[in-house]
């Protein structure tokens, strides 16, 4: 029997998972949890010691959950939160805190990027917009405010990467990961000298960008012995969190897409080449697998939103919600729920954008109001799907596989099926990026001869959800009029009122 692992640095802490590689079942898991740092207002850290010390207990714990089989570990792959900056000096140690994907603090140095290269030269450098959650305006943040720190970084690198460097020695990345920096070219998979340049900033601070399922080297005998693996076990470079969670689910082949419903909302399709929305409202990143790439919107409150409701309206259990949402004809009683609690990314990049229940009436009832927030996340996430269509119809999933939140209630998959017009899947794997780790950990170990063989070999389809003809049609109109009310409500006084 072989076995693989697969480790995911996440924002809240560290998973791991051990996984069959006969047929993916998931014979052990591990959590560590680690703080959150608010230093500031819009500012959030972590400290890189928390990542080192949680992956070396997860893989003893998982070593030990194990017991004889622990021998037939044949690799450990590694995934992680995209756009964090961890800083390394000369000797490879950490000068500060990394800086996480969520902190928001570099506004200034993301308007002074768009400032120097414009729409067209982001579209030709970096082929994505210049983002606060972005790596290279946290590196510019850190010149411009703590010059002496500054002065002592020599390498970048991600938070998985930094895992990488405590397990095995050497330092690197991959193109997944690096396609999150704003330095990098997911077109040419290379660093961007053209952006670099532009920002006055050396290439030699960005490490090598491997492919997702290359070897980064071998466990070292210290981590050996701290936790009981093999001395010299492989350790794959893996990829960012979604390009992972996207193997974890089988979505490894142009026509696939994902979503995911957390706190945030995502959906993703996987293309053969990118194929650039001109206003960039789509990020663009290189794929885990060699030579795929994928477009990608995020919605910043999707499960957020649905979370919020239950807490301040509804007040009773998500089962109940979605189970009384099935009730309300669709169209919710004519009620249409913007669900912008945080702002919004995709497709509207506007910090100031507000949510609102719009179209109630004396005869609404509370489960129309349950129905508006589901069709409301819904239609947002549709969105994304059709900036994805006005830049190429092809590059629109014909199947999209669903994780989170909204792949658990038999009513939503179907909505969500009915919104997008296209099959909605339900796979066996459940746990998220550190699966789809384990998955490229066999590739790079040789168990499997490509991404796409090892996610056909280890991930199933459980439940295929087909889109109603007569629902689709109906929410073609339902998701226009949706639309329509951002524009309509943009400049009054509700939106950005603090």
């Amino acid at each position: 029997m072989d076995v693989l692992l697969g480790l995911d640095v996440g924002t809240s802490g560290l998973k791991g998972v051990a996984v069959r590689a006969s047929d993916g079942r998931v014979l052990a898991t591990a959590l560590r949890e680690y703080p959150l740092y608010t230093p500031a207002p819009g500012h959030a850290e972590q400290d890189g010691e928390d990542f080192s010390r949680a992956a070396l207990e997860v893989l003893g714990e998982l070593a030990s959950r194990l017991g004889d089989d622990v021998r037939a570990v044949r690799a450990v792959g590694l995934s992680g939160q995209m756009h964090s900056a961890m800083l390394l000096d000369e000797k490879g140690e950490l000068v500060r805190r990394a800086i996480l994907w969520c902190d928001t603090r570099t506004t200034e140095e993301c308007r002074a990027i768009t400032r120097t290269l414009g729409l067209e030269g982001l579209a030709r450098t970096a082929r994505n917009l210049a983002l606060e959650g972005f790596t290279l305006p946290k590196l510019l943040w850190v010149r411009a405010h703590e010059p002496a720190v500054f002065a002592k970084v020599r390498r970048v690198v991600m938070p998985k990467d930094y895992v990488a460097l405590t397990l095995t020695g050497a330092l690197g990345t991959e193109v997944s990961d690096a396609s999150g920096t704003l330095a990098f070219d997911p077109v040419e998979r290379r660093w961007s000298h053209a952006m670099l340049a532009a920002v006055g900033l050396d290439a030699s601070l960005f490490p090598e960008a491997r492919e997702s399922q290359d070897v980064v080297g071998g466990l070292t005998r210290a981590v050996s012995e701290a936790t009981g693996l093999r001395e010299g076990t492989p350790v794959v470079a893996g990829a960012a969190d979604n390009a992972a969670a996207a193997v974890g689910l089988g979505v490894v082949r142009a026509g696939r897409g994902m979503v995911s419903i957390g706190t945030s909302g995502v959906v993703l399709a996987h293309t053969d080449a990118l194929r650039i929305d001109p206003e960039l409202r789509l990020h663009s990143f290189c794929a885990a697998v060699r030579g795929g790439t994928y477009a990608m919107g995020v919605m910043l409150s999707a499960g957020g939103a649905l979370r919020w409701y239950r807490d301040v309206i509804a007040k009773r259990p998500y089962e109940v919600i979605t189970d009384e949402a099935g009730t309300s004809p669709r169209g919710a009683g004519g009620v249409i729920f913007l669900p912008y609690l945080m702002g919004e990314r995709t497709p509207h990049n506007d910090a100031n954008a507000r949510g609102a229940f719009v179209g109630l009436s004396a005869s609404t009832e509370s489960r129309d109001l349950s129905r508006a927030v589901l069709e409301g996340i819904t239609f947002g996430l549709a969105d994304s799907l059709d900036l994805m269509r006005g830049v190429d119809e092809g590059m629109v999933p014909r199947e999209l596989r669903v994780t989170g939140g909204g792949a658990r209630s038999a009513m939503w998959r179907q909505l969500l099926a009915d919104v997008f017009d296209a099959e909605v899947a339900v796979t066996s794997s459940t746990e998220g990026a550190a699966f789809g780790a384990a998955v490229l950990a066999g590739v790079g170990a040789g168990v499997f001869t490509s991404v796409a063989d090892a996610a056909d070999a280890l991930v199933r389809v459980t439940e295929r959800v087909s889109p109603d003809a007569e629902s689709a049609a109906y929410y073609r109109g339902a998701h226009a009029a949706y639309q329509s009310l951002y524009g309509a409500l943009k400049n009054t006084a509700a939106f950005g009122r603090r």
